[in-house]
């Protein structure tokens, strides 16, 4: 079986404290910490074992993983094991890189995100520049809020041509035409991310060929649909593993709607799913130009879930 993972534990604390993230954030207790440890311990432990399927997963954090040992040793572990496709992280790259020497650089990948005002940008553009010289695939985003504008612009000119710069449209902000075309000068993918994804009873592989699982082994279709399908660790989710239409009226975050069947994103991110990397930029040189299929959520009517 093909599986992708989109893996969450109950680490919350992070190094940062941006303002416009919409997550809840904690400080996270000593028996906090060893709960998420344990936890992650238990799926890399589980996700070893399963020699037989192909697997990916992607960690997503509410909080900043790669500050803890034991993210960096689930990476480093599971991008060694050849039924891993491929293991990915989302970071804000606030930590070191030399742990990377001992991952598999063919396997693992980070989605990095500049997040200005917490970290001095030489700083973050340093971290690129070690992942570059270690022959890590990363790719490297950023907020669309306008206060970010002119440093997002800047760590454009100055990243690898090779490396991707994502946009992220900021949660619950309005963009008009003139403002959507700067971040799309940015980014030509900016305007997937710019209005939430008409989803509603549309396919989507969630729940098929990828699965999210939580820090007790419950297993979603995805972070965004309650409903569960079963755990993990006793093998109860995979006879109800099958093709299903969305319940949610939009979608609106890209770990979700990158796997609606309605939009052409497996295509355009072929071989970088996971990372975030398009295919046009996956070879590591720079791409001569990216084709931008049409978003065709402009042309699907609101249903109800």
């Amino acid at each position: 079986m093909d599986l992708t993972i989109l893996y969450r534990g109950p680490l919350a604390s992070c190094d940062y404290d941006c303002p416009y993230c919409p997550f809840a954030k904690r400080r996270d207790s000593r028996a906090q910490l060893t709960a998420d440890r344990e936890a992650l311990e238990r799926f890399t432990g589980w996700a070893s074992e399963q020699s037989d399927d192909r697997l990916s997963v992607l960690f997503t954090p509410w909080g900043e993983g790669l500050v803890r040992s034991w993210y960096r040793r689930a990476l480093t572990e599971l991008s060694r094991l050849p039924h891993i496709q491929r293991v990915a992280i989302q970071t804000n790259l606030s930590g070191r890189t030399d742990w990377l020497a001992d991952a598999d650089p063919e396997r693992i990948a980070l989605w990095c995100t500049y997040h200005p005002g917490q970290t001095p940008y030489d700083r973050f553009l340093g971290k690129c520049r070690e992942l570059s010289a270690k022959g890590i695939r990363y790719s490297v985003g950023v907020v669309g809020l306008d206060e970010h504008l002119d440093e997002a612009r800047r760590l454009r000119a100055e990243l690898p041509d090779a490396v991707y710069l994502w946009v992220n449209a900021a949660e619950g902000h309005t963009y008009t035409d003139e403002g959507a075309e700067r971040w799309t000068e940015l980014d030509p993918l900016f305007p997937y991310s710019r209005d939430p994804h008409r989803s509603a009873g549309l396919p989507c592989r969630t729940g098929e060929s990828v699965i999210s699982v939580d820090g007790d082994g419950t297993v979603r279709r995805c972070h965004f649909v309650k409903a569960e399908l079963g755990n993990l660790y006793d093998g109860s989710y995979r006879r109800a593993l099958g093709p299903r239409a969305c319940p949610l009226a939009v979608c609106d975050c890209h770990i979700g709607y990158v796997h609606l069947e309605s939009l052409p994103l497996y295509d355009v991110f072929a071989g970088g799913v996971l990372e975030r990397i398009p295919a046009a930029y996956g070879t590591g040189t720079p791409p001569d130009g990216l084709v931008v299929p049409n978003p065709s959520r402009r042309a699907l009517p609101l249903l109800e879930p």
